[in-house]
C-alpha cells in the first residue's frame, strides 16, 4: 500500500502541471485553509435562508471544529509529510504532520452536511474534492492522507447533529 501512494503520489507532482493549474491548486488550499471558505459558505447560507439558518451555522462552525479533529488525529498518527527528492512541495504547511489532510476532513464534513440540509448545494461535494486533490498534486500529502480525510469527514458530515 505504501509504495502504492507513493507511485500516485510521485505521478501527481509530475502530470497536468502548469503554471495556471498550479495557480488554481494553491488559490484552493488556501481558500480550505482551516475551513475558512466553508465558514463563509456556511453563514452566507445562513444570511440567505433563514428558515434553516441555524443548520447553516452548524455547517459554518463544523469547519473549524473538523480542523481541531483533525490536529488531534495528526499528533496520535504523527506521519511525516511527504517528501520526493527533486519535487519539493509547492507550498507551506502549519505542521510536518499529514495524516490525515485537514482540508479533506473539514472540506468533505461540511459539504456532506451541507447536502444533508439541502440536496441542491452538492457542488459543495465537487468543491470539495478539487480543493481535497489539489494537496497531492501540491505534495503536501499523500492520496492516503487525502483518503482517511475524505472518509472521516463524510462520517463526521454524516452525524452531526443539524439542529439543536
Amino acid at each position: 500500500m505504501e509504495k502504492l501512494d507513493l507511485r500516485l503520489l510521485r505521478w501527481m507532482r509530475t502530470h497536468g502541471h502548469s503554471p495556471g493549474i498550479e495557480s488554481a491548486a494553491k488559490a484552493l488550499g488556501k481558500a480550505g485553509n482551516n475551513g475558512a471558505v466553508w465558514v463563509a459558505l456556511g453563514l452566507a447560507l445562513a444570511v440567505l435562508d433563514p428558515e434553516r439558518r441555524e443548520s447553516w451555522l452548524i455547517c459554518a462552525a463544523l469547519g473549524p471544529v473538523a480542523i481541531v479533529l483533525n490536529y488531534g488525529i495528526k499528533l496520535l498518527v504523527k506521519r511525516p509529510r511527504p517528501v520526493l527528492e527533486g519535487l519539493p512541495p509547492l507550498g507551506g504547511a502549519p505542521s510536518s504532520l499529514s495524516f490525515p489532510s485537514a482540508h479533506a476532513l473539514s472540506s468533505f464534513a461540511v459539504a456532506t452536511a451541507m447536502f444533508r440540509v439541502d440536496p441542491a448545494t452538492a457542488g459543495a461535494l465537487v468543491f470539495a474534492l478539487a480543493i481535497s486533490l489539489c494537496r497531492p498534486y501540491l505534495g503536501m500529502h499523500y492520496p492516503s492522507d487525502v483518503l482517511a480525510g475524505a472518509l472521516l469527514g463524510i462520517v463526521l458530515g454524516l452525524i452531526v447533529p443539524l439542529s439543536i
